[in-house]
């Protein structure tokens, strides 16, 4: 006897199981979220000395006008952000594997 288990004839053995599919798009969306933080934090950080020199009103004036550009810069970015998100999201419902 043979160590093969029995077949009928004419059948062949299933297929091997299909490998593991790779996350790719959680890794690409994770990435994605990563960059868009990087972003935003050196967008604040890089504001933060740019009134060196001035003092007075002139100084106050500066912080003030700083303040409010690095506000209108990062929702800018957040308002990006969310519409990268958006679209990421609905280019997953369309496209995922049921």
């Amino acid at each position: 006897m043979s160590d093969m288990p029995y077949q009928p004839t004419g059948t062949q053995s299933a297929p091997p199981a299909p490998a593991k599919r790779r996350h790719i798009f959680r890794w690409f969306f994770l990435a994605i979220q990563a960059a868009f933080l990087a972003w935003i934090i050196a967008g604040i950080a890089q504001n933060s000395d740019s009134c060196v020199g001035e003092v007075g009103a002139a100084l106050e004036a500066c912080q003030a006008g700083t303040a409010v550009g690095t506000g209108i810069g990062v929702g800018l970015i957040i308002g990006l952000w969310a519409a990268v998100d958006i679209i990421l999201g609905i280019t997953w419902l369309v496209f995922r594997k049921r």
